[in-house]
């Protein structure tokens, strides 16, 4: 899986932001916190969902099951908006 090329990302100090393109059938924008910027850093590229949360292990201090439960749950509101190409 891999983020949508209808998506574009913007990062500003505190927060992502994720913004579809005219070709997206998605209309909003959705903000995220760095954990969120985080995840989509790794959808830029094919990835599974096992992949992210174990390179995130590496890059933050957090238990698994916080990981795991914040990466689930970013995927599933992606795939709700068609932000992510399986």
């Amino acid at each position: 899986m891999k983020l949508n090329p209808d998506f574009l990302v913007h990062k500003t100090k505190n927060e992502t932001i994720i913004v579809p393109t005219g070709n997206a059938g998605f209309s909003g924008v959705v903000k995220g916190n760095e954990t969120f910027g985080a995840i989509l850093e790794f959808l830029k590229k094919d990835t599974t969902q096992q992949q992210i949360v174990d390179a995130m292990l590496e890059q933050y201090d957090a238990p698994r099951k916080v990981i795991e439960k914040d990466v689930a749950d970013t995927i599933s509101k992606l795939r709700k908006i068609g932000a992510i190409d399986e």
